[in-house]
């Protein structure tokens, strides 16, 4: 299994192939790749994301089968059976990346703006569920003047909830933090941008991973992921 800087690098390299219009020969066969997953599975990062259905990992990652272990769910909330499935794949597989992948103009935190804005009791205790696991985040800057701004309140609860939720994995599990501590697992938070295709690792990036290669050739960005970027 490949280390956390090395699977963080292969998803920035497969999210710029994506957004240049390019897949690598490695994720288009599928079908050689499902007849070798039958006996099992190793995917190189742990993907926590919303449900959005503008937002899917392998794609916007241009991955492929077994590559990712991916969990979605409403404005990518952490509840106990996600942080356990997160473990569940860190300790299986042996994973060492796991990334809480937020959206811009993601529909669940704007739905908790407008309930704090203007509540209401009509709300479903389900979807409820889900708001009040973001609300947090959000109540924090409708205390600020970005109460006022509303593009820009909605653009910085996003990254505030993906902040909030990548802490609850680094610091609400056992398991994850013993792994964290001992093991090389990180976690960090990024943000799709609907516009422009582009993830934006922003939280939780290690100072060694924060450069990176920029503006790769189309034959460094469409070689296959097992064979490096040289």
């Amino acid at each position: 299994m490949i280390d956390a800087i090395e699977a963080l690098n292969r998803l920035r390299v497969g999210n710029q192939r994506f957004v240049t219009g390019l897949r690598s020969l490695e994720t288009l066969q599928t079908h050689t790749k499902r007849a070798k997953l039958v006996s099992g599975q190793e995917p190189f990062a742990i993907i926590l994301g919303c449900s959005d259905s503008r937002v899917p990992a392998e794609i916007v990652f241009d991955q492929g089968l077994g590559d990712l272990f991916v969990i979605r769910v409403a404005g990518n909330v952490v509840a106990p059976s996600l942080v356990g499935s997160v473990e569940f794949a860190a300790a299986q597989f042996g994973t060492r990346l796991v990334v809480v992948l937020g959206h811009s103009s993601c529909g669940a935190v704007k739905a908790t703006i407008e309930q704090l804005q203007r509540p209401s009791a009509e709300q479903s205790q389900n979807i409820k569920a889900i708001v009040d696991r973001i609300r947090p985040s959000v109540e924090e800057l409708m205390a600020t003047e970005l109460r006022h701004q509303p593009d820009a309140l909605v653009q910085q609860a996003v990254r505030a909830n993906v902040r909030a939720s990548a802490d609850h994995l680094r610091h609400g599990s056992a398991v994850l933090e013993d792994l964290i501590q001992n093991d090389g697992l990180l976690v960090v938070g990024a943000e799709y941008s609907l516009e422009t295709g582009m993830v934006d690792f922003f939280d939780g990036v290690p100072a060694v991973a924060q450069k990176f290669i920029p503006d790769l050739t189309p034959a460094q960005i469409n070689r296959p992921a097992h064979l490096g970027l040289g």
